[in-house]
């Protein structure tokens, strides 16, 4: 029930900041403004503390007490629980061999993978493609709207945070915890380890960043921006030249869904 409100809620912010830009004509589909600086910046200070005196600490002890082929194995069970949320997608696009493969991909790294730790999938000639419901939206042309850093969640805009709210739906996990008493516990868990995981693997380029920056919060706010122009979309191919920051765990699509109390 918690989680229904919560995501609900999300859903809700997401709706009304998309209507509300929606009246400001854009001649380009990644076109952002900064209309909520004043706030973002507020938000941005108080994640970045949080990330500096909790976050990144945790994400730097699980460093310090595991191997990187733990790390491994670990981000790759995450990995395979993205599957679901990709054949769905795939799926909304109208592109059915990809949802198949999803599919297959799941059933063989949840079994011979053992829980997803290993990639047997890839191996077998199925390729991972992940996908998610915002890439789903922006290729039915719906523009990404402003820029807004949010607490907790961080860097973000009206079709992300829609996009994060659907695709919550599609977790294994949350299905499988959803009808328990305590799956509330269960799936923060989840989250938390997620967000741990994420961090750990932007430790170094995060460090990089902050220190080569003159302005962090601008920094930041143009490495989320400019990894969203490789999204494909009606508006434009994704052969966009602009430097794509890799943020990720696995392969580009979601550390700042994650990661983001920089």
């Amino acid at each position: 029930m918690i989680k229904k409100v919560f995501l609900f809620s999300l859903l809700s912010f997401s709706l009304l900041l998309m209507a509300a830009c929606s009246s400001t004509p854009k001649t380009d589909a990644h076109a952002h403004d900064d209309a909520l600086e004043n706030f973002n910046r507020a938000m941005f200070e108080f994640n970045y503390r949080l990330d500096r005196h909790f976050l990144k600490p945790v994400a730097q002890a699980y460093r310090a007490v595991t191997t990187p082929d733990i790390r491994a194995r670990i981000s790759s069970a995450l990995s395979n629980l993205k599957e679901p949320m990709s054949a769905a997608n795939h799926l909304l696009q109208g592109e059915f061999k990809q949802s198949g493969v999803a599919v297959g991909r799941f059933v063989i790294n949840s079994t011979l993978g053992l829980a997803g730790t290993f990639d047997v999938a890839t191996a077998w000639g199925l390729e991972k493609d992940h996908d998610n419901f915002e890439e789903t939206l922006a290729k039915w042309c719906i523009k990404d709207g402003p820029y807004i850093v949010l607490p907790f969640l961080g860097s973000s805009t009206p079709r992300s945070l829609v996009g994060t709210f659907v695709d919550s739906f599609t977790s294994p996990v949350y299905w499988l915890t959803e009808e328990h008493e305590d799956g509330i516990y269960a799936y923060g868990a989840y989250v938390s380890v997620k967000m741990v995981v994420a961090r750990e693997a932007a430790l170094d380029l995060g460090d990089d960043l902050e220190r080569n920056s003159v302005d962090f919060y601008t920094t930041m706010k143009s490495a989320y921006l400019q990894n969203k122009t490789q999204m494909p979309n009606c508006y434009n191919d994704s052969s966009s030249t602009a430097y794509d920051f890799d943020f990720d765990i696995e392969n580009e699509d979601e550390i700042f869904d994650e990661m983001e109390a920089q």
